[in-house]
This record gives structure tokens, sequence and C-alpha cells, in this order.
């Protein structure tokens, strides 16, 4: 008996995994809880785990391949040698059945019904046993036609593999056939051409240098994704010029990173204005009942934002050994769904770079508002600009919003503290 392996759902936003190796190879002993694989998620490399105990078996997935969520990347055989019987490839593709052999010259199996000449009536004693037979013979009804098998499709002259009803819809439509990404099993169907069809079009960049495509890291594509999901927000900005140095000075006496004192501040503002703790939902206003922020951290490959929890109310010390277990997670790559999502605030902190003196952020699907902090100036005040949500914020408070925020700045009576909401 096998158990199948499958391509685990990690988030919710999550549509694929991609493979980057196998633990195990086929034959060898897994454990229940057991990693047997690595799948790289938009976020990070997490574990595949056994299910159950026995022995890995193939087909196994390629290695370094995109493959959607619940789908089969390889089994757990319960015995050693059903384990064996497979030697562990590639993952396999289905194949079409052999179609049926053509019918041959000889007489089939049901003989023609005859009818005798008038002549040679048969007595009248013999109608009874005749039409039993007869009866006999309609009970056993003549086999099925086996259905047609389809061929599979044979490559085109320009390379690809598409039904023919897709290349007609891709020539309805005017899309070239060639841009359309094949379906799982390597074909390309009319869902695909329809699914392009309705996709933003590239550039055309036959017009320019010579170019060539080059698979973007799944982290880098969910950022695109999610970059993407925003497009409908309708978000407006409003900025101000705060001085940083005392609260860098305190941060640092106090041993805590600016970083962290900065997400404080926000979390306490938000508190005190819970309209920029609500987002926008198709059902109404989400009011969250409690402060957690999302802070952006480059990972030198994409962007992600590791959420600190209850950010207003929560012990500094309690925050700042979250941060230091989140960073940790986040330079090893093993940061989960759970750690980096469900925000309600956002901030993103560029004051690193000393060229930067002004930035604007997109606000996150499921937040109404994302802080953009830059670098400070020649005069010592830093630019603060806030994206907001317009079908949740308005003008008016945003501008309250960086009034307190500014105010909290000046009075740091909350950080020397270092205990919960003042």
């Amino acid at each position: 008996m096998k158990t199948e392996i499958t391509m685990p759902v990690l988030s919710d936003t999550m549509q694929t995994g991609r493979l980057t190796r196998w633990n195990k190879s086929v034959g060898d002993a897994v454990k229940k809880g057991e990693a047997v694989a690595e799948v790289e998620t938009d976020k990070a490399i997490l574990d595949v785990e056994a299910f159950s105990d026995g022995y890995l078996t193939g087909p196994l997935a390629a290695v370094d391949t995109d493959i959607p969520v619940r789908q089969v990347i390889g089994y757990i055989a319960d015995a050693p040698e059903a384990a064996q019987t497979d030697t562990g490839g590639a993952a396999k593709t289905a194949t079409p059945r052999t179609p049926p052999a053509p019918p041959s010259d000889a007489p089939g199996p049901v003989a023609e019904k005859k009818t005798a000449p008038p002549d040679n009536l048969p007595p009248a004693t013999s109608t009874t046993a005749a039409t039993q037979a007869d009866f006999a013979s309609l009970e056993k009804p003549a086999p099925l036609p086996q259905p047609d098998v389809v061929a599979p499709q044979t490559p085109h002259a320009d390379g690809l593999l598409a039904s023919p009803y897709a290349r007609a819809l891709a020539r309805d439509l005017e899309l070239d056939i060639l841009q359309v990404k094949a379906g799982p099993d390597g074909t390309i169907h009319a869902a695909q051409v329809l699914a392009a069809a309705l996709a933003p079009q590239d550039a055309d960049l036959h017009m320019g240098p010579p170019y060539t495509i080059e698979r973007p890291n799944i982290l880098r594509a969910a950022v695109a994704r999610n970059m993407s999901a925003t497009r409908n927000t309708p978000a407006f900005l409003i900025s101000s010029r705060f001085a940083m140095a005392p609260l860098h000075a305190a941060a640092k006496a106090t041993g805590l990173s600016l970083t962290l004192a900065l997400s404080r501040a926000c979390a306490l503002t938000v508190a005190e204005d819970p309209w920029f703790n609500h987002a926008w939902t198709r059902e109404g206003l989400a009011k969250r009942s409690r402060v957690d922020m999302g802070i952006a951290v480059d990972t030198g490959n994409g962007l992600i934002t590791p959420v600190l929890r209850d950010a207003a109310k929560r012990p500094l010390k309690e925050l700042a050994e979250d941060w230091r277990i989140l960073l940790g997670k986040v330079k090893k790559g093993r940061i989960y769904p759970e750690d980096y999502q469900g925000a309600s605030f956002y901030l993103s902190n560029l004051g690193v770079f000393p060229q930067i003196e002004r930035f604007n952020a997109i606000v996150p699907v499921g937040a109404s508002a994302i802080l953009a902090v830059a670098a400070a100036g020649s005069d010592g005040l830093t630019d603060f600009t806030l994206s907001c949500d317009h079908r949740v914020i308005f003008g008016a408070d945003a501008a309250r919003f960086l009034q307190r925020l500014g105010k909290r700045l000046e009075d740091l009576s909350w950080l020397a503290g270092g205990g919960g909401e003042p």
C-alpha cells in the first residue's frame, strides 16, 4: 500500500511550491514527522514531513520544478519490497492508452439471426424451444463498443503541444500562442489561452536589445503577485518631517534597535486611532482587536515583512526577543507563514540609505496604511510618508495620525518604561 506525499499548502496565497531537494532516496526508511523533502515557498524554504512510517518510493517529482499545491510529489510504501519496485525517477505524466486493434475480417462472436425458409417451417412442438433459445440469446447483450481513444497531441510546426481548439481560440483572440504557458500536462488547452488573454499583456521587447528570459525566484514572483493585487486600492499619500535623533539615542540607551522603537511608536499611535487598524473587505470593514506590526526586511533576494504580534501592549523586552527570533529565521530562510502574514499596519524604513530623502510605499492587501521612513536630511529632519487606503482612511485621519506620531517622537516617556501601552 502506498501513501501519497503531496505539495503542502503553507499559506492562503500559496499556489505552487518549488521542490528544492529530496532528503531521502527511494527505498530509504522514513518515520512519521521526518522531513523527506524541502520546498521553497514565496518566503522561505520549508520541510515536507512524512505523515506515516514506511519507505520512500517513486515516482518522485523532479527537483527544481514548480508544483501546484496538493499535487502528489512522491509516495511512502508500507513495505521495503513495494518501495523497491519503482526506481523513483522523475514524476510520471499520464500516458495515453494503447488504441484498440482494428477489427479483423474474421466473423465476430455474435452470430447472425437466421430465418428458416418458408418450405421448412419447424414443427409446432419446437416453437417454444426456439423461442426460449431466442430469448436466451437476447439475455446476453452484445459487447459494447470500446470508446475511441483520443490520440496525444503531436508537436506543431512551431514545436508547441496545443489542442486544435486552443489554436483556433488563440487566433480568434489575436493572441500569439507562443506566449501562452502550457497546462500541467504540458499541453496548451483553451483554459490556458483564456487565462493568457485576460492577464495583463507584457511589453513588446522585440524592438529593443536582445534578451533572454530568466525564471524569477519564488520570493520575487510572490512579491510581483502581491503588488499586482494592490492595483485596485485607491490610495493617497501624506507626509511630514520629524527629528529622529532623540528616538535613536533613547533606543540605544535602553538596548533596543531603532526599528523596534519606531515600530512601538507606530503601534501605540495606531491603537489611539482604530481606523488605522481596519481593513476594507467586500463584506465590510474588518476591525482588528490588536495591532500587529508588519516590518519590511530586505533579504537580498526580495522583500519580506515579519510581524510583531500585539505590538502596542506587550512588553518591549518580549517584542525585542520576538524580533531577534524573526530576524534569525529570515537569515536562515526558515520563516513560516504565521511569522509574516496578517499584519494590520506596516512600516518600511530605508533610513540606512543616506541618499534616500523620501519614498512612497504601496499599501499591502489586508491593511489600510503603511508608513515609509526615509533617511535624515541635512537639517536633521526625517521624511515620514503615510500611504493610506482611501476607502478606510480620510485625509484628516491621516493628518491626525502623523500629528500624534510626531508628539510621541518628542515625548519618549513611553520608551523609558518598557512596558505595555501607556
